[in-house]
């Protein structure tokens, strides 16, 4: 089944800011677009509204003034219901309340051809409940546009239990026609990006809760060393506390409360206290006018060791030792058995974030994970009590040889962006083993809803195949609650033979 024809009519029902968003992208697409509101005369305000973005469209060169004016003769406020009987696509964008959806439909079956395809841009319920109070449920999809709608290109084609494979494909094929770029996926609790993206936040909030790092250090880590746009407080501040604080309460308590999805104490604390980010100028920071924005901690300047020994592979961190070289630090390599680290003259050791803690080993730092490391423009390190001075003074001036800042932070298993990555890895490979995408599209998913640098399998194929899992095995151990317990998908992915080719990694 191909797209809607652009002379077919498409509905939006609720014109707040994702609905107006939605209804311009069909619009510019070049459907008749109806909009209808319950409350009255905002079915009109939003036509207005969509108009005037339409004018600066034109003043921006992004679109004619002969196609605004057609785009606006073809937009419709609608009083009733039934002005929409003819609308081959109803695209729903009200409250997120279950009972408000659902009694939304029943009326709108009782308006429409029994052949329109009914949607929801619902972020938070479930597709098949909303769908499931209907007569014909098998043309009920998930249409889930990512704020704002007009710019942002995906979209999260999301098929309920009953829906029928035609009218899923109607809706991709649509979303495609009008410039987006579609992903399928299954019912889920948080479809894919809502799904995936929990450990970002939840990981940065728990090294913040263990008082390993500050949120201003936290998040430059994540943009610096992991690649991330932003970091998960200045993030959490932006898209609202209560919002953000509300979806991964609703993925939690969907999944039966799985501690993987476990939400953040003091993000509820935040929440309470009616710090909610930008939007009452305060979050995690000061947004208030005048505001300084703090600091990430940064060591200070140290001498570079005088040479380091690589004793095993470093994997993921390989490219370190051609950066070292370049800043004329000499380097010997060691084949060793026993594991992959660098020594530096005090006799200290310099690792990559494993999942264990520095205070279980005689003086050992720990290098967090990079995007990049030769790009990479800070480095957190990891050091206990018992860690000797020197030898992180040794490590702190290696990085800053390399042209690095460094943030040193407390002994926090698998770091910063080390566990998160993982974290969202094995949250990727359980997502494909249930049915919940492909990876091609949870890839795509994350890379264009949320902008993360890479998409999970991108990610592990990079780092191996079994780096995710080993980090996870280690910090499931020194913390048995089963939030780090790395699941059967990855077990088996970490575990399978490199035989085949083309077996992604």
């Amino acid at each position: 089944m191909t797209a809607l024809d652009l002379s077919s009519p498409v509905a939006v029902v609720g014109t707040g800011t994702m609905g107006q968003g939605i209804a311009q992208v069909a619009l510019v697409a070049g459907h008749p677009v109806r909009l209808y509101d319950t409350v009255p005369g905002r079915a009109r305000e939003a036509a207005d509204a969509i108009g005037a973005r339409l004018d600066r469209l034109v003043e921006k060169e992004r679109l004619t003034g002969a196609d605004r004016d057609a785009a606006r003769a073809r937009l419709l406020p609608a009083e009733d219901l039934p002005e929409l009987a003819d609308c081959a696509l109803v695209v729903e964008a009200v409250l997120e309340r279950l009972d408000v959806k659902q009694d939304l439909f029943r009326a709108l079956e009782g308006i429409v051809d029994d052949d329109c395809l009914l949607a929801t841009n619902t972020s938070s319920l479930s597709v098949t409940a909303i769908g499931g109070a209907l007569r014909v449920p098998g043309r009920f999809v998930g249409l889930h546009f990512f704020n704002p709608a007009p710019l942002l290109p995906l979209v999260e084609v999301v098929s309920g239990f009953a829906t029928d494979v035609t009218y899923a494909t109607r809706a991709y094929e649509t979303a495609r026609a009008w410039g987006k770029t579609p992903v399928a996926c299954a019912d889920t609790p948080g479809f894919i990006v809502n799904r995936i993206a929990r450990p970002f936040y939840a990981e940065a909030f728990a090294v913040y809760e263990s008082q390993g790092a500050d949120p201003a250090t936290i998040d430059a880590v994540l943009r610096e060393s992991g690649g991330f746009r932003m970091g998960a407080f200045e993030l959490t501040d932006l898209i609202g506390q209560d919002v953000n604080e509300s979806v991964t309460r609703s993925v939690w308590e969907s999944f039966f409360q799985d501690v993987r999805f476990t939400p953040s104490l003091a993000q509820r604390r935040l929440v309470e206290s009616g710090r909610l980010g930008r939007k009452t100028g305060h979050g995690w920071y000061d947004h208030g006018e005048g505001a300084e924005r703090p600091e990430p901690d940064t060591a200070e300047k140290r001498q570079p060791p005088a040479y380091v020994v690589a004793e095993g592979d470093l994997g993921p961190a390989a490219e370190l030792l051609a950066l070292i070289r370049e800043a004329g630090i000499p380097v010997r390599e060691e084949d060793e058995d026993s594991g992959s680290r660098l020594v530096l003259p005090s006799g200290g050791q310099l690792a990559l974030a494993d999942g264990q803690t520095s205070v279980e080993f005689r003086d050992v730092v720990y290098f967090d994970l990079a995007l990049d490391y030769r790009e990479a423009g800070r480095i957190a390190l990891s050091a206990s009590q018992d860690t000797s001075p020197q030898t992180l003074a040794e490590a702190i001036g290696l990085f800053q040889a390399l042209g690095k800042q460094v943030s040193v932070i407390g002994d926090v298993p698998g770091m910063i962006v080390a566990r998160t990555v993982a974290r969202i890895i094995d949250l990727a490979h359980d997502a494909v083993a249930k049915g919940v995408a492909t990876e091609e599209d949870i890839d795509t998913a994350m890379r264009l809803g949320v902008n993360y640098p890479l998409g999970p399998f991108e990610w592990s194929r990079r780092l191996g195949r079994s780096w995710a899992y080993a980090l996870l095995d280690d910090l499931h151990l020194r913390d048995p609650s089963g939030r780090y317990a790395p699941s059967l998908a990855l077990y088996r992915h970490a575990h399978a033979s490199d035989k085949r080719e083309g077996t992604a990694s």
